[in-house]
């Protein structure tokens, strides 16, 4: 929607007058959100709570938590007790060639022991060898081949 001069003023006519952003969005015909936004965006004055509580029911509002520096979890084979592999030992570099990248395919699960990559030679300009672009990579069919 477009704010206009005229609605820009109904505007500030039913939000001095105390209406519901949801009324003011009804009679403007637009969402409620939408007044909200605009109302924000005039600097029009903040309009109480529309939650009813009674005299000294106030809930305090508790300060948000501290945030932990650094990770927050162990490492996932730390915490089955095994050690962590590091990447090298994953994907050893006796494969690589200054040339040739090795395939990213995943074998296994992450976090087994098991789990490892292809590394064989990645086909050019792609991150998967031959045998698993073919899986990656899918040519996308003509919809008049249906047709027929």
């Amino acid at each position: 929607m477009e704010w206009n001069d005229d609605t820009i003023a109904k505007l500030r006519t039913l939000w001095a007058e105390g209406l519901s952003t949801a009324e003011i969005g009804r009679r403007l015909n637009i969402s409620k959100n939408a007044v909200v936004g605009k109302a924000h965006r005039l600097n029009l004055p903040s309009r109480p709570s529309p939650i009813r509580r009674a005299e000294g029911d106030a809930v305090p509002r508790q300060a948000a938590p501290k945030r932990a520096q650094g990770p927050t979890l162990p490492p996932l084979a730390a915490s089955m007790g095994a050690p962590v592999p590091s990447l090298r030992a994953i994907m050893p570099t006796a494969k690589y060639t200054t040339r040739a990248t090795p395939c990213c395919w995943p074998i296994g699960e992450p976090g087994k022991p098991s789990f490892h990559f292809c590394n064989a030679s990645a086909a050019a300009g792609k991150p998967y060898c031959e045998d698993h672009a073919s899986i990656a990579y899918v040519r996308v069919r003509d919809r008049r081949e249906d047709v027929a």
